[in-house]
């Protein structure tokens, strides 16, 4: 099976009860990973997550088709989640594919979102023509797609959203899906609304809870944490608690900044410099000439599997904040001075 983002969500009910193997690519990165978040969400039984790496599997072909057919550590279902660059994880599937035809038994479902990939690289072709398969490519959305998906996501977190307020949204996370479910979801919370009992959203509630900007102060202590300029955090996280920013809200700047990193390192081609690819980007208008510099320095230290942590560890902290609202500050603070170490240590 093959799907776009403009019929994902029609074929995604089917392809969740019957496909066993999901490849998510293309060059929107975070609508690739919010879609196998809703597939994840969708499958019967979807028990225990395993995480599995693009790298590893391409040094373990094997490794796939053995946690495939493992019970989890209580001995419930699980499905696997593999974060791969490219077609990392091409030997790996072919061999999931073969003990599959093999009748070697039923493995539990593994989604695969591929950073750089297509529905034309060898993963896809292994797959885009098998009934337990999917393939799912996705563009770079614009404002009305990113505006529509996210009443969707209000309404189904029994929020009544009108196109402004959508659209608005869809603004303040740079048209980025997964951030965009987060506002959502803290939107829902805030609101203590549901489907059972949903909440009309006006603009008092987005100014409460909502994404900020950059006029907001945010981005000195993002571009000193992600530059690994440590000299710098001791007095932004100072200046943070001085002007009481909103946790979650500086969070949110991270996030968007590491989709944006993101973005770019799926652009960039190896061996590229990350100053003159981000001087070209600058030229061709898809970077702000403001953010050059740091976006440079961040660039060449936040790319691959580095990267792929960093947003992982941004995503557990996001959880973590929402579920301790309590201790968000030092989560925050222990968090930040963490990467900050890491941005340090690898431009040494």
């Amino acid at each position: 099976m093959k799907a776009t983002q403009r019929d994902f969500a029609a074929a995604a009910p089917r392809a969740a009860r019957s496909a066993r193997v999901f490849f998510f690519c293309g060059p929107d990165e975070a609508g690739a990973n919010a879609a196998a978040q809703r597939i994840a969400a969708m499958l019967d039984d979807p028990g225990e997550r395993v995480d599995l790496a693009g790298g590893d599997l391409r040094r373990d072909p094997v490794l796939l088709d053995d946690e495939a057919r493992s019970t989890s550590l209580f001995a419930g279902s699980r499905h696997i989640f593999v974060r791969a660059n490219g077609d990392e994880a091409h030997d790996a599937v072919a061999n999931l594919l073969a003990a599959i035809d093999n009748g070697e038994g039923t493995p539990c479902p593994v989604l695969i979102v591929a950073t750089s990939a297509t529905d034309k690289s060898r993963t896809a072709k292994l797959l885009e023509k098998r009934d337990d398969a999917l393939v799912a490519m996705f563009w770079p959305p614009d404002l009305n797609q990113v505006r529509d998906t996210v009443r969707t996501m209000g309404d189904e977190a029994g929020l009544r959203l009108s196109g402004p307020m959508a659209e608005r949204i869809a603004r303040a996370t740079g048209l980025d899906v997964r951030l965009a479910q987060s506002e959502v979801t803290k939107l829902a919370l805030y609101l203590d609304a549901s489907p059972e009992a949903p909440v009309t959203v006006d603009a008092e509630a987005l100014d409460q809870i909502g994404a900020r900007t950059e006029e907001d102060g945010f981005m000195p202590l993002v571009n000193a944490v992600l530059s690994g300029r440590t000299a710098e955090l001791s007095g932004e996280l100072h200046r943070m608690r001085e002007m009481n920013l909103n946790p979650v809200g500086l969070l949110l700047a991270f996030e968007r900044r590491a989709a944006q990193l993101a973005q770019l390192d799926s652009r960039m081609g190896p061996g590229q410099n990350p100053r003159q690819f981000v001087q070209a980007e600058t030229k061709a208008r898809r970077v702000f000439f403001k953010d050059a510099p740091d976006l440079s320095d961040q660039l060449s230290v936040w790319r691959g599997r580095r990267l792929d942590r960093l947003v992982s560890r941004l995503v557990e902290l996001h959880r973590a904040l929402l579920a301790n609202s309590s201790a968000s500050e030092t989560l925050l603070t222990q968090t930040l001075a963490g990467i900050a170490r890491v941005g340090a240590g690898a431009r040494k």
